[in-house]
């Protein structure tokens, strides 16, 4: 017996680019600002998260907009400290383009204007937890830390065991604080030696402090957490090995507080399912064992110094990042490496050093470093009257330590073996080897939707966008007539998404789908 049933057909096809607004002399809210806000500045402030104070409305960023002036101008804010003029292009760069701090500056001089508020995109959804996808793993503290409200810095030392009892392949890990009020960095370690453990056991209470002969000696370093940085995925083949029985360990750092404020984070650690061939590995300079040419490292009151260290790489490798770290004396970082055939190859420059804006940068594009090839590592430091950030009025002698008053040159390189064709591949425009839309964010896509053929029943349309995008989402007949809006012009984040969409009121056909996004039509 022949039934008829409904087909919804995808067909992928990029059209052409959506014409633009002409914009009114005067920038406004809704047409205007909003966009670059929500785009730019509302995934840290908004309640919940590490923003000050919160920016989701007109009447939120009408109460900041000096302020938001002010910082954009100066590229303050959004943060990004690698000056973009000196080495190669970073992924999720998030800074604003001249025409959209242009557009701020003149939104706020014309008495921000808030305009037609129909007009006004929506709030974006914003996940609540995690970021990137569902995670194959999920582990947190045992118990609650309580952070002291004495008024002073906190490094400690938690060891929590993955239970994985084969080793894994790491894509992607992805801390969520629990404590976002307390919570400045976390640096993450895999320890396969039972090390860290040890540690833990010598001191009663849940974790232990660092900076007391009893920190984790550096290993096997995994991806990090800073405020406001999204997780890396790693794809094309990459991932770093957590062996089996593995313990992380995490060195939270809490900033200071006047009360006791309690915190027990959370990290979701997702693996590749797919054939991994090389695995990322790490190089971390410190000025121990002669990397220093002119050392010792020792910052003396009332004086300025420039450490340069140098690392020679042993094999040919493509760097994948890098995240220089310091502290409160800190002034600037560059890094670049010489070939063997003398030629000069920029890394990363930060000009003016801050503490709270540090973190790890991805390259977009692998950088090839012949074998031989010496990096060089430049770390300016300022302990002097002249510094507001220094904790000592007046200057005292600073030496190499884990506490904030202390100070660092540490310098974590990633890398992975180099293979033909490094140089050619751009991390923003290829699959994962999975190819798991969890994990691809690079370009935007329309998936096959589920169950097709249809009946009468609710189908599930998945498609990825790369850049946050206002999104429409229509289901027409053949004959070109729209029969269906699922989404009407709605802010959408990057990432995968999932649109639920009744078929019950189609008649027996074939249908087409076609998605609005990112300045194109995809059919």
């Amino acid at each position: 017996m022949l039934m008829k049933v409904k087909f919804l057909f995808l067909m992928l096809l990029v059209g052409l680019a959506l014409p633009q607004k002409s914009k009114a002399q005067t920038p406004n809210w809704s047409e205007d600002v909003a966009s670059i806000v929500y785009t730019h500045c509302t995934g840290c402030h908004r309640p919940g998260e590490v923003g000050p104070f919160p920016l989701t409305n007109y009447q939120e960023a009408v109460a900041w907009g000096n302020m938001i002036q002010y910082v954009t101008e100066i590229k303050y804010m959004p943060p990004l400290k690698p000056d973009a003029n000196y080495g190669p292009d970073f992924l999720k760069d998030n800074s604003l383009t001249e025409d959209e701090i242009a557009t701020i500056k003149a939104w706020v001089d014309g008495g921000m204007p808030e305009g037609d508020p129909a007009l006004a995109p929506n709030l974006p959804t914003y996940p609540t937890g995690s970021q990137i996808g569902t995670p194959d793993l999920v582990l947190s503290f045992a118990q609650t830390h309580n952070h002291p409200g004495n008024g002073l810095d906190e490094y400690r030392y938690f060891v929590i065991p993955t239970g994985l009892t084969t080793p894994k392949n790491l894509v992607a890990l992805e801390m969520r604080p629990g404590n976002t009020r307390i919570v400045h960095h976390a640096l993450v370690w895999a320890d396969s030696t039972g090390t860290a453990a040890a540690n833990d056991a010598q001191t009663p209470e849940y974790g232990y402090e660092g900076g007391q002969g009893v920190g984790f000696a550096f290993g096997t370093q995994l991806p990090g957490y800073v405020p406001g940085q999204n997780p890396h995925v790693y794809s094309n083949g990459i991932a770093q090995r957590i062996p089996a029985n593995a313990d992380m360990v995490v060195q939270m750092h809490y900033a200071p507080t006047t009360v006791d404020e309690p915190d027990s984070s959370v990290f979701n650690l997702f693996f590749s399912d797919g054939v991994v061939d090389r695995y990322v590995q790490s190089k971390i300079m410190v000025p121990f064992g002669g990397t220093l040419l002119n050392g010792p490292f020792i910052i003396p009151a009332n004086q300025t110094r420039e450490f340069h260290g140098v690392w020679e790489v042993p094999q040919e490798v493509s760097m994948l990042g890098i995240a220089p770290h310091m502290h409160l004396l800190g002034t600037h970082w560059e890094v670049y490496g010489i070939t063997p055939n003398n030629d000069t190859i920029h890394l990363i420059r930060i000009s003016d050093w801050d503490f709270n804006w540090q973190g790890s940068f991805y390259f977009k594009n692998l950088i090839r470093l012949p074998q031989g090839t010496k990096i060089h590592a430049l770390a300016g430091y300022d302990n002097t009257v002249n510094n507001p950030n220094n904790p000592n009025n007046p200057p005292q002698l600073i030496r190499w330590g884990e506490g904030t008053a202390d100070e660092m040159y540490y310098l974590p390189l990633l890398f992975v073996p180099y293979k033909p064709g490094d140089e050619d591949l751009v991390l923003d425009d290829v699959l994962t080897d999975s190819e798991n839309p969890v994990f691809h964010f690079a370009q935007t896509k329309l998936y096959p939707i589920a169950p097709n053929p249809v009946g009468d029943a609710t189908v599930r349309i998945g498609f990825t966008l790369a850049n946050q995008s206002a999104v429409s989402l229509s289901v027409f007949d053949l004959s070109g007539r729209m029969k269906q809006k699922i989404i009407n012009n709605k802010p959408a984040f990057a990432g995968e998404h999932i649109a639920n969409f009744d078929v019950s009121s189609l008649s027996n056909g074939l249908y087409v789908v076609m998605l609005e996004a990112n300045g194109k039509i995809f059919i």
